[in-house]
């Protein structure tokens, strides 16, 4: 197992079968650096054919219930109606035909007609915690940029709730959503200066330096979540990448040995004593 896959599962079992799924929902594109992607990548990005696509995939029997759902809506209380179709589609992309880009897209259509903070927000932290993770650059502009609708809309609910502006932020940050790179460190930069204990903030911010090879910035920041929140795996195990590679082999075997503590599956627990023992060496 690579170094890059151990991050991957430090965000967990959830994150990794999003990681998966999306990265298999369409055509495989030769991956490249977040900031080889431009805010005009989403164009090449069509929903409809991908859904189209996907329930190409299915049995016949399963075609069937989505055809039976998708008519569904009938006159009366539509809105109403639709949300819950939305609901069932989700449901079924997920629990069903397993995968997870249907099942993002119909949760986050149901989360705009409810306009619910709550729902809202879960759809736009799904959307997120992909982009974060997806090697594509067309999916993953359009991914941060459905995300950055549905915390647009949770921040109309609530303005003043910081997670909201840091997801924001990231979408910018992640996605290359604008032009403008620092648009979304701007963004997550504000809520930190105001609150320092804000974690959220800090390890975003902390990545954003990692992307940009500010290596000392992300160490700082990226030490400070770990500190305060030791079972965030994944900054600990970012922290220890981030000193193996600088040659830092002390304090990359201290960040390993406090992953080791947090993790339970052996695989990955074997792999990481294999590091330990190659920075022993």
């Amino acid at each position: 197992m690579k170094k890059q896959q151990i991050i991957v599962v430090g965000g967990g079992v959830a994150l990794l079968c999003l990681i998966y799924f999306f990265g298999r929902t369409v055509p495989t594109q030769k991956a490249g650096p977040v900031a080889a992607a431009t805010h005009q990548d989403s164009t090449a990005i069509d929903i409809k054919a991908i859904l189209s696509a996907s329930k190409q995939k299915l049995s016949v029997s399963q075609q069937e219930y989505i055809t039976r759902l998708e008519a569904s809506v009938v006159r009366g209380d539509v809105k109403e109606q639709q949300i819950q179709m939305f609901k069932q589609m989700a449901g079924f992309w997920r629990d069903s035909a397993h995968a997870l880009l249907p099942y993002a897209y119909y949760t986050a259509e149901a989360a705009k007609l409810e306009n619910s903070q709550k729902n809202l927000t879960f759809a736009a932290q799904f959307f997120l915690d992909g982009v974060r993770r997806q090697p594509d650059p067309s999916l993953r502009n359009w991914m941060a940029t459905q995300a950055k609708e549905l915390f647009e809309k949770g921040l109309e609910l609530d303005p003043n709730n910081d997670s909201l502006k840091i997801g924001l932020g990231s979408c910018y940050l992640f996605g290359n959503i604008s032009s403008n790179p620092m648009e979304g460190i701007l963004k997550i930069r504000e809520v930190a200066e105001r609150d320092s204990t804000n974690m959220y903030a800090q390890f975003m911010l902390g990545q954003g330096a990692l992307m940009s090879g500010q290596m000392d910035k992300a160490i700082e920041r990226l030490t400070k979540v770990a500190t305060k929140e030791p079972n965030n795996l994944e900054a600990v195990l970012m922290l220890a990448d981030i000193h193996e590679g600088r040659g830092n082999k002390s304090e990359a075997i201290h960040w390993y040995e406090a992953a080791k503590k947090k993790l339970g599956n052996p695989e990955i627990i074997a792999d990481i004593d294999q590091r330990i023992k190659a920075l022993k060496q």
